[in-house]
This record gives C-alpha cells, structure tokens and sequence, in this order.
C-alpha cells in the first residue's frame, strides 16, 4: 500500500510505543553446547534432541527440516525445496542444492496467453505453478554423506508429531484461517488444513495421519520412500487429475546439488554463503563489498545516513540480479566479477551521499569485466562447532495451495520465481529476463541466503530468514547489526528492518521502528518511502570469540524459538 507522506508519518509514529524493535530485547538464549533457532517450538526441541541423543548438526538439522514439514505447513514442507550452508569443526564448507526444478514438459512461454501476456495465478495457484520438489532427497543426500545417527532417528521426531498431533499457537491458527481462500480452493487442504472448513482454533490439535504415513515410507526407504513407489503415485496421480506437468521420470530423475560456497570478506570475518541458484550469497558478498568503503558504524545504526547509503548498495545489486543470476547449468554467472571487490569499488563511486538515485538511472552492470513471502528459516551449531545454515521453502504461503490426495502434504508454487516474461515481476516484485526463463529440468532462481560467518577461523555468526525478494536485506542488515553497528545478537534481530530492490523504486520500511525525523531525511534525500508490515523471520546464533558460548535469537516478529543445551 502506498502511503501519502502525511498519512506515513501518521502511521509511524502511533506505532512507536508497540514496536518490538524498540522496546528493550531479551536477552539471547545461551548455550555450552549446541543450539537450534528455527520458526516453531516442536521443531526446535526436535533438532535439540537430536544433538542430545549424539546427532551432529547435520542430524538436527534434518530432523529438523522434516518437523517443521509437520508443524509449519506454510513453509515447512515435503513438497518444497530448500538450500543448506555447512561449516564444519575445521573450516571446510559446503553447500547443498535441493531447490525444485522445471518438469520435463514445462516451458518457456508456459504462463503467457496467445497474445503474449502474463495469465494471472497460472504460475501461483494449482498444479501448473509446482516444480519437482527437492527437499526429501536434499535432506537424505546431506544426511548419508555427513550425517551420524541412524536415518530413522531423525525422521522419528517428525513421524510422532504428524500422528500425535500439534497442539496450535494463535499464530499457527491464524496463519490457516488467513490461507482461507486459497486453500479452499482444493478439497484436500480444505479437508486437512482447514477442518473441513470448519477452521481451527487455537488449542486445537492439528493431527496429520497422511502426512505420518508418508513419512514413515521415507524413514523406511529413504528419499525413494517418496520419489518412487507408492507416494510418487499418488503424486502423479494428483498431477494427471489435476493437470499438472510433474510425472513419474521427474520423480526419479531429481538429484541434489553440492556445491562449493560463495565466499567474501567483510572488516576481517570470512561470509560463507549460498551459490548460484541462490542470488542471495552474491547479493550479500556484493553488497558487503560496496559497504565495506563506507564507515556505517560512525553513522549510527537505522540513521537516514545508514539508511541511504544502504538502500543506494541494494539498488545496485538488485539491478544486477535481475540480468547475471539465474541457473549455473543453463548460463554462466559471472560470479567472481559480481563478487569483485574493484567491482564494488566501481558501484560504490556511483552512489550520491546527498541524493537517492532513481532506479530509471540504474542499469544492470558489466561484472564480467572484473572475472579473476513464504520460506522458513534455522540454525543449527553442535558441541563441535560445525555449524549449519538452512533456509527451505514452497515460496508463497502454503505453496500452490493443493494437497496431494493421500499424502497429506502441499506442493510448492516455485515455478512463480522464474520470469515468466522478461521485464514482468514475479509475486515479490523482482524483475527476471533470460538468464532465469523457464526452461525443462532448470532450477528457478532463488533470494534465500543461509549464510555462516567465521572470524579468526571459528564459527562466528549463522543466519537466514525467509522473505521473498527480501530476505537477502533482512540478512544483510542483521550482519550489519551485529559487525557495524554491535548490537547483541537478540538486538540485531530484533532492530526494525527495511528494504530496496531498484524495482519498484521504492524504500520500503517497517511500520514500527522508525522515528519520524529518519522518515523526513529520507525524503528529503529523494527516497520515495512506503510503510510495509513485518519483514523476515531470522533465527540466528552468535558463538562468543573468546569463550565460545554459543547465544541465539529468534525473531519477535513471529512465533519462532531457540533452544539450547
């Protein structure tokens, strides 16, 4: 909603008084040992008990991917995908890609009309909007190869919540009554999701027997528990009825990524981050290196001069994302250039301290000259010290909003994040072009950016959120907070946020938080400001240098928990 000047500061300043960013912090939850963050309690103690029974942080943070397909169905899924970051006790990273990719019959021009225009909710809503999902062979892959408990173990907690049944929050409760009218759409999410439409309530118990038993083929089998056999059925079958693109082949053929790590440096911590298909790890790099010539720390955090100078470094990169960034195996992303230092040198100097630039003046860079709203988010770290970086997603709230029959869970609408015509946003407002067209077997570019931050060779900081197109700022100003501006970690999260994208032109802000004067500056330097809702849900760990007490942070903007031991 666009916001009148007048009516803004309005807005802002009768929501001072209640904004968790400005009321004092809690302090972060502490640990010896080992500590999970993720968005829901259940999945959090599961993760937690993982690490108690001997798991490594690989093994909580499977069992922890698959509880929350059980208690946060939003975003918590089978039917997703999701990428992971892992730093392990001696400094070796890597990544693992298991986003969702194209079915062999999707193509190109798949969302247009005849005469070549975008077909509203084609790419949002039923079963043409759903990639392969990836998340079930992500989490089997990652757990064979570094993973220490029995692959039972770690789906067990899952199984136990989806046949006991979760007990719902107000948030949980809402969140599905909210999803209303999408989910009705589909007599099985009606069924499951929306109590046969008689809508839940909070202290109902959300029991999912489908789910269970799908998940108990996965404990049994592993990842061919669901890619074959009877769940890949009753995935197809619900495609065939429904007509979806997704077959059996898709199924079989769907293999994780592991990848080496984007690296970067920010004032002496080494930023370990996702790849390509990820734009999130190059956006943060980028923009560190852009930040890293001016001294944000003496402007003080939140100020209009912070505010500015980091708005003016994102418009930037988004340009660039929207042409350099897409699927490696279909064009090559000129990754060192975007990740330059002398390149940001070059951005840097286009910034105006004294005056916003328009986004009608920003055009996608040359890096190549420099070569050499639904996702969940958790944290894992163990006793030692390997750490890992999850974000995972079915994209907007409770996917395409279809179950498939018998399964009990929902597919995603990732095919949304391709650009369905270039030059036309997608959902978040990103601009695409060819780089990210859809192609068949292609992963869709992705923000999410599950980062791990060392300092003289120790884990120093592990973070993530979900958001869209703005997960990539909310997890660059929680860096920001705790390297520049020294905000404890419980701070750093909660510090009000905002957020530019270069397209729209517009400085997006948090409706709680910031005072009036702030708003006024920004203006005044030519920034075209818009009050938002809440933005990010980050679950983030900072491991103290010196003592090494791991102190957590989950985000007050929803219901999300720390847990530590």
């Amino acid at each position: 909603m666009r916001l009148t000047r007048t009516c803004l500061l309005v807005v802002i300043a009768s929501a001072l008084a209640s904004s968790p960013a400005l009321a004092a912090s809690k302090a972060p939850v502490r640990a010896e040992h080992g500590m999970v963050g993720s968005t829901e309690a259940n999945a959090s103690q599961a993760g937690v008990a993982i690490l108690q029974q001997g798991g490594n942080a690989i093994d909580a943070a499977v069992a922890v991917g698959f509880a929350l397909a059980v208690t946060h169905p939003s975003a918590g899924n089978l039917g997703g995908g999701g990428l992971m970051v892992i730093r392990f006790a001696d400094g070796r990273t890597t990544s693992i890609d298991y986003r969702e990719v194209a079915p062999a019959r999707a193509f190109r021009d798949m969302y247009l009309d005849a005469a070549g225009n975008v077909v509203p909710e084609r790419s949002l809503v039923g079963p043409l909007a759903a990639g392969v999902p990836g998340s079930v062979a992500g989490l089997a892959y990652v757990h064979k190869k570094y993973g220490k408990l029995p692959w039972k173990d770690v789906v067990a907690p899952a199984i136990a919540l989806a046949e006991n049944g979760v007990v719902l929050t107000d948030a949980m409760a809402n969140s599905l009554r909210a999803a209303q009218k999408l989910l009705g759409r589909f007599p099985e999410s009606t069924r499951i999701f929306l109590n046969g439409g008689a809508l839940f309530s909070r202290g109902d118990r959300l029991v999912q027997p489908d789910l269970a038993r799908t998940l108990r083929a996965i404990a049994e089998h592993g990842a061919d528990g669901f890619y074959k056999g009877p769940v890949a059925d009753l995935i197809v079958a619900e495609m065939q009825r429904t007509g979806g693109l997704i077959s059996k082949d898709d199924l079989a053929a769907y293999t994780p990524v592991e990848r080496e790590t984007v690296r970067g440096t920010y004032r002496g911590h080494d930023i370990i981050s996702m790849p390509p298909v990820s734009s999130g790890g190059i956006a943060l790099i980028q923009t560190l290196n852009i930040l890293e010539g001016f001294a944000l720390g003496t402007f003080g955090a939140h100020s209009s001069k912070s505010v500015h100078h980091i708005a003016e470094a994102t418009r930037r990169v988004y340009a660039d994302r929207s042409e350099w960034l897409g699927d490696p195996s279909f064009f090559k992303v000129p990754m060192s250039g975007l990740t330059s230092k002398k390149y940001a040198e070059a951005l840097r100097a286009t910034i105006d301290p004294q005056h916003a630039t328009l986004s009608t003046a920003v055009k996608p860079g040359a890096p190549r000259q420099y070569e050499s709203d639904q996702t969940t988010h958790y944290s894992v770290i163990d006793a030692e010290g390997i750490a890992v970086s999850t974000t995972t997603t079915i994209n907007g709230g409770y996917g395409n909003g279809q179950t498939v029959t018998g399964a009990g869970f929902l597919l995603n609408n990732e095919m949304d994040d391709f650009s369905a015509k270039p030059g036309v946003p997608n959902m978040f407002g990103v601009i695409g072009g060819v780089a990210n067209e859809v192609q068949p077997g292609k992963r869709m570019l992705s923000s999410m950016t599950p980062t791990i931050i060392a300092k003289d060779g120790k884990p120093f900081l592990v973070v993530g959120s979900p958001g869209g197109s703005r997960i990539i700022t909310t997890v660059l100003q929680v860096v920001l907070n705790v390297i520049d501006y020294g905000m404890d970690v419980q701070e750093a999260v909660d510090a009000p946020r905002f957020h530019h994208q270069w397209l729209p032109d517009e400085l997006r802000i948090e409706r709680r938080g910031f005072p009036v004067d702030v708003v006024k500056a920004l203006e005044a330097l030519g920034h075209k400001v818009t009050a938002q809702g809440d933005m990010g849900d980050v679950h983030a760990i900072w491991v103290n240098p010196k003592t090494g007490m791991r102190y957590g942070a989950s985000d007050p903007r929803l219901d999300g928990r720390t847990i530590g031991y």
